[in-house]
């Protein structure tokens, strides 16, 4: 069954740029947006682990600034 539905322009502006080609339906755009939200994404452990030592890496202040980075690599 196919219906008919009323969005606001701005709302209509951003399915559009969701699209995957410009031919595709509203209805396709909306059904991955569904499918996606309730795909609950896990962090491997590698990821977890990686996070972890990047904030013990923070804490113990081996962090360089912006500023920092650009002055030892000679950028302006």
């Amino acid at each position: 069954m196919i219906t008919t539905i009323q969005l606001e322009e701005k709302l209509k502006d951003r399915l559009d740029k969701m699209k995957i080609h410009p031919r595709e339906a509203y209805g396709k755009v909306i059904e991955r947006l569904i499918e996606n939200e309730s795909e609950e994404e896990e962090l491997s452990p590698q990821t977890i682990k990686e996070i972890e030592e990047a904030l013990d890496d923070i804490k113990k202040g081996r962090v360089y600034s912006h500023e920092e980075v650009k002055r030892r690599l000679k950028i302006r």
